[in-house]
């Protein structure tokens, strides 16, 4: 028998057919009458009828071969034809992207041409294929939705990084962004397009139009009377602005909307391919749905679902027949994706769950029986590609039935063992962007994604004063509202529920990832999978500015939820079989991860600086603690690979920073590009108008940091290397004597806790404050609809013309806030819903728990990722900030016993010695002062303990000098705001009328100070006979040097202000001016606390410094009052200018300052005397 028609003996997979007449006799072989009629039935001719018996060639299987050829060229003759060069269009058959000589400014483009992503102001680019007769289309897939230009241009079109397609004559396009369409002159046309989208570009040269189609639905004609004629040649055209991206599809996939009569894709489709890989999908169907009865001599109907493949050798012969030419079909996209795509999507529609399906299961283990190994790779790669585009590029439906159609499948391909191990191992997260698998993007058109018919009624919170604030006077709600406010909340429930669906089905996903029992055939999912999410994490990590490379937010978002939902079902299932260890609930990541190098941080910073750095100085605390040694040869080694890496990283840096023309390196991406191509695959070709491959190349990623001694690369990490064996400790080796002996789980799933915190930290609270954005934009609808419904009610009724411009005003706020109220309801179940948010404060929980594990190290603290501190700070900010007021933190549990607890992190490592970040440092100090701000984390603060509290205090009593003291003043100046003489003011007096930039600033906070702080305040400046007078010389001098700074600035602005000619006062010297008023005023409110709270350090004479001190203390308040209260004298004449940006230089805020000084001075004196 020959293979594929090629006259060579049929060998397949070790499958030798004989063609000698005695092995027709082996067992398992039905007889040949039945073996006839089996293969008759199976392989029937093209109309699906079957000729009579009598007329019937007597089939077997040394005959089958010839048959089935004879079968599959029945129709070639005819489809040869459409083969030809279609009349209308010149260029390559294969239409991809023009990247030799077709482009203007810098672009990205992907391996298969057809992705680009731009690189400049406004870059470029056309197809390989011209059109000029007949009616053509195409599709782009959008990636993102900023500003760009799509249509068709002729090869006369110039364009530049100011002029893109459509902007020239003979280029038409259509801007999605803005809404309009482009022939040198611009007008409304279509919708706004977002990303997902799918727009249809359609042009017909016999009526001279040109159109556009989004998501299938027609936008109308965009053009007509193109011009035409000789040398009018049409290609398909974009023009991008920077980090704007689309993908092509010319027609070698299937077109996702082809349903325009009449219009064929520039490319044309493999018809023949086509039409026997279809036939083959028939024969494979019918012996699924044939069975044969043995024992009975006949053929039986099968239930398909539950088919299997039981050794039947007649079957088994018959299916290797088959697939000796499905196999290389299916290495094709365009029939993976309509033929065999489709095929096993159908097998799905019957519902049930995807266990109820087994018979994709059967196709798959087939698949690599009877595939050579390179073809079932290529079949599955491509298959994951469609199914990734698909559910990526879906419009959003009312029961989101598409995206879970697509989702499922996804999961009965990954159900399949060495299917999922493959694609794990080579495609998921090489090829492919897979993360996108966990995303569910937000509808820009709630019309279209049905949340009209969803939500019907809307609503938005209306207790808002003019100052933006919610209201503490809130009014009864009314019948109507609160009937409203029902039917929109029961609206959104309907809404969650089918989220929830979908997210379960990205969380099953994931879950048979981390599988960790399927051992057969080498490693477990969960250990591929580990080595790919911490390389995952290192590109977005190490590439912060490369943004082809990182990960969007808003699927860093969805993925870190659906992994924490993951990880805990396995965290309790372990605890279940293992009642020892902990629960999830009790979940932290032990010390020893950060220094025993078995877990990989790329070169992220650590509380104590460097990492080769703590090697070196902390190598005895690690032998002594740790039992962890280090070769102090290897150290010496170190140290110079590190030296020269410095170097070649700045090397690196600085290359970057020159002009792009200089940089004409060759190199590639050594990573799929995320926001180019549909299946975000490898963008390696980066264009410039110069013509040059542009792209600096990056440090390896498998390459480990050199400091790590006795450390594995991720890739050669074994399962033993992770979760340990006999005696050996894994990724828990180096326990310190301070960490207790209890197992807390599997050791793989804290490496992928360790990598969620991880997440956070990169680019989820970045994203989770981004979509506040939508929550802000209907709370100042709401406010400007209301002040027009108060306008409406006041306006006179002779002024009808008046009270119509109102009633359109109405109108529009009114329709707005509906729609934005329907897409708020979105991003609240998908974004801010309880369940997201009891995630986010489980991961605070597990920081805190982290952190207090590794204080208890002492100097081994300092190994610790500066994320995990960074993650407990933004992560309870979130909690305060971005949940509410949809969920409050307070109805969290253990919420006041998590408050205290990170105040007592926050008191404690703001001055601790072993952090040596000043960003960390910042961020720490900024923590604590934003937290003595409100109310109820200040009571936090005050729980901790007593030892704790007095610690905190006398760090912030240091002295000012070599720190930033101006957050530490800030500290101090709120826990006295409230006691001091005219300082129980919200904000200043003189700026009561006007509206505040954010009212849910700290510093817009009511006063709340803290007598039990100010206590332990006075009985540190009583006690301490040295730190009263450093403390108190440090505020003197920062007082003297910002009030002079002050007096200094606000004369150049005098100066300026006095010239004829028109100046403009620089607004950033303004805002220095008022900042340096602000401190001046913040300064002498702590020297009010200090005099009011321990007035014998200034009244004593018994103690040396007090008359000094006094001294300075007259002296400096003599010069403001000098400087403040004369008459019409500068500070005057400055504060009269009304300048923006000095709105708060008054005399109220410095004078009641120096005022309260003064008081107590003179009634302490009296005391005193």
């Amino acid at each position: 028998m020959t293979s594929r028609g090629a006259g060579t003996a049929f060998s397949r997979k070790n499958y030798r057919l004989s063609t000698e007449p005695e092995k027709s006799k082996v067992t398992g072989i039905v007889n040949s009458r039945l073996l006839n009629d089996y293969l008759h039935r199976v392989f029937t001719n093209a109309d699906g009828n079957q000729p009579a018996a009598a007329y019937r060639k007597h089939l077997t299987f040394q005959n089958l071969q010839e048959h089935l050829d004879r079968l599959l060229a029945e129709e070639n003759g005819s489809e040869d034809s459409r083969d030809q060069v279609a009349e209308g269009r010149l260029g390559p058959s294969t239409v991809v992207l023009d990247h030799t000589s077709g482009f203007e400014g810098l672009l990205l483009v992907d391996d298969d041409l057809l992705g680009v992503i731009g690189h400049s102001n406004f870059g470029s680019i056309r197809a390989t294929t011209c059109v000029y007769k007949g009616k053509w289309i195409y599709e782009v897939l959008i990636s993102s939705q900023g500003l760009m230009q799509i249509g068709w241009c002729t090869l006369n079109c110039r364009f530049n990084q100011e002029e893109g397609v459509g902007d020239t004559p003979d280029s038409y396009a259509y801007d999605g962004n803005r809404v309009r369409k482009w022939n040198v002159t611009t007008t409304n046309y279509g919708k706004s397009w977002a990303a997902g989208d799918i727009v249809s570009c359609l042009i017909d040269l016999d009526e001279g139009t040109i159109a556009f189609c989004l998501n299938g639905i027609s936008l109308g004609t965009a053009f007509d009377n193109i011009t035409r004629g000789a040398g009018m040649a049409y290609f398909p055209a974009i023009s991008l602005s920077f980090k704007e991206s689309v993908a092509f599809n010319f027609g070698s996939r299937p077109l996702r909307y082809p349903l325009v009569e009449g219009y064929r894709p520039l490319q044309d489709p493999p018809i023949a391919d086509l039409v026997k890989a279809r036939k083959l999908l028939g024969y494979l169907k019918n012996v699924i749905h044939i069975g044969i009865d043995v024992t009975e001599g006949k053929l039986v109907e099968k239930d398909t679902s539950m088919w299997q493949l039981q050794g039947e050798p007649t079957v088994l012969i018959t299916l290797a027949h088959i697939f000796n030419y499905f196999s290389p079909l299916m290495c094709k996209v365009y029939l993976v994706e309509d033929v065999l795509m489709t095929f096993l999507l159908s097998i799905l529609e019957r519902g049930g769950a995807v266990e109820a399906h087994p018979l994709i299961q059967q196709l798959l283990d087939l698949m690599w029986l009877l595939m050579e190994e390179y073809e079932v790779h290529e079949c599955l790669k491509q298959l994951l590609m469609s199914l990734l585009r698909a559910y990526r590029f879906s419009p959003i439906i009312p029961d989101l039935g598409l995206q879970i159609h697509y989702l499922r499948l996804t999961i009965a391909v990954l159900k399949h063992e060495k299917s999922r191990k493959y694609l794990l191992s080579n495609v998921l997260f090489d090829v492919l962007r897979s993360v996108v698998f966990f995303y569910i993007k937000s509808p820009l058109r709630v019309e279209e994604a049905g949340l009209q018919e969803l939500i019907p009624t809307t609503w938005w919170p209306n207790r808002f004063t003019k100052e933006g604030k919610e209201s503490k006077e809130v009014k009864e709600e009314s019948a109507e509202e609160r009937l409203r406010r029902r039917a929109y909340e029961r609206g959104c429930q309907r809404l969650k529920k089918r989220i929830e669906v979908v997210e379960g089905l990205q969380v099953q996903i994931l879950k048979l990832l981390l599988n960790n029992k399927d051992r057969g055939g080498g490693e477990a999912s969960r250990y591929i999978f580990l080595n790919k999410f911490r390389k995952f994490l290192q590109e977005n990590a190490s590439n912060r500015g490369n943004l082809t490379v990182l990960c969007p937010p808003e699927y860093m978002v969805c993925f870190l939820h659906r992994l924490i939902a993951a990880l805990r079902f396995f965290w309790d299932g372990h605890k279940v079989k293992t009642p020892a260890a902990l629960s999830s609930e009790e979940a932290y990541v032990p010390p020893q991860l950060f220094y025993n190098g078995k877990v990989d941080y790329f070169d992220l910073q650590r509380l104590g600086g460097l990492l080769s750095h703590l090697k070196k100085t902390l190598k005895d605390d690690l032998a002594a603690k740790a039992n962890v040694l280090i070769d102090p040869a290897e150290l010496q080694a170190v140290t110079m690979d590190d030296l020269d890496e410095d170097e070649e990283s700045a090397t690196s840096a600085a290359q970057s920073q020159r002009p792009s023309a200089a940089l004409a390196i060759g190199g590639a991406l050594a990573r799929p590009g995320w926001l180019s191509s549909p299946t975000l695959g490898r963008a390696n070709r980066f264009l410039s108008t110069a013509a040059v491959s542009l792209m600096n190349p990056r440090r390896p990623l498998g390459t480990l940091e050199k400091i790590k001694v006795r450390t594995l690369s991720v890739e050669q990490r074994t399962e033993e290397d992770i979760e340990g064996s006999h005696g050996n400790e894994g990724l828990l080796l180096g326990r310190p004597p301070e960490e207790p002996d209890q197992p807390i789980t599997e050791n793989s799933l804290l490496e992928v806790l360790d990598g969620i915190v991880m997440m956070y930290n990169l680019s989820v609270h970045q994203q989770l404050g981004k979509m506040v954005g939508v929550s802000d934009d209907v709370n100042e609808y709401a406010m400007a609809l209301k002040d027009t419904e108060e306008k409406i009610s006041r306006c006179p009724k002779r002024r009808r013309d008046i009270h119509e411009e109102l009633l359109k005003s109405q109108k529009v706020f009114s329709e707005k806030l509906n729609h934005l109220s329907r897409r708020l309801a979105w991003i609240n179940v998908t974004i801010y819903s309880k369940e997201k948010m009891q995630d986010v404060y489980w991961l605070l929980r597990v920081c805190i728990r982290t952190i207090e594990h590794g204080d208890r190290t002492g100097s081994l603290f300092a190994f610790m990722p500066e994320f995990y501190l960074s993650v407990a700070m933004n992560s309870y900010s979130a909690l305060k900030n971005y949940f509410s007021p949809v969920n409050s933190m307070e109805e969290l549990p253990g919420y006041e016993e998590t408050l205290m607890r990170l105040a007592a992190i926050l008191a404690k490592h703001f001055a601790d010695s072993r952090i040596v970040g000043t960003d960390i440092r910042d961020s720490l100090m900024q923590a604590l002062a934003s937290y003595v701000c409100y109310p109820h984390s200040l009571r936090a603060v005050e729980r901790i303990p007593e030892e704790q509290r007095i610690s905190m205090m006398k760090n912030l009593l240091a002295p000012y000098e070599q720190r930033p003291w101006a957050q530490t003043n800030w500290i101090l100046v709120r826990l006295w705001r409230g006691c001091g003489f005219g300082y129980r003011y919200t904000r200043l007096p003189h700026l009561l009328k006007t509206k505040p930039e954010d009212a849910s600033l700290p510093s817009l906070q009511k006063p709340c100070p803290s007598t039990l702080l100010q206590r332990h305040m006075a009985d540190l400046l009583r006690s301490d006979r040295d730190l009263a007078p450093s403390f108190l010389n440090s505020v003197l001098n920062q007082l003297n040097w910002a009030f002079s700074e002050f007096i200094g600035m606000i004369q150049e602005i005098q100066q300026a202000a006095e010239r004829l000619e028109r100046n403009f006062v620089d607004s950033r010297q303004l805002k220095v001016c008022a900042t340096c008023f602000d401190l001046s005023v913040s300064l002498l409110r702590v020297l009010e606390m200090t005099v009011t709270l321990a007035p014998e350090i200034f009244l004593d004479w018994n103690r040396p410094s007090s008359e000094l001190l006094l001294r300075r203390l007259a002296q400096l308040l003599n010069q403001v009052l000098n400087r403040v209260t004369a008459e019409r004298n500068l500070f005057d004449r400055v504060v009269n200018l009304r300048l923006p940006g000095l709105e708060s230089v008054d005399h109220y805020p410095i004078l009641v300052a120096v005022t309260g000084i003064l008081v107590r001075l003179l009634v302490d004196t009296d005391v005193q005397g």
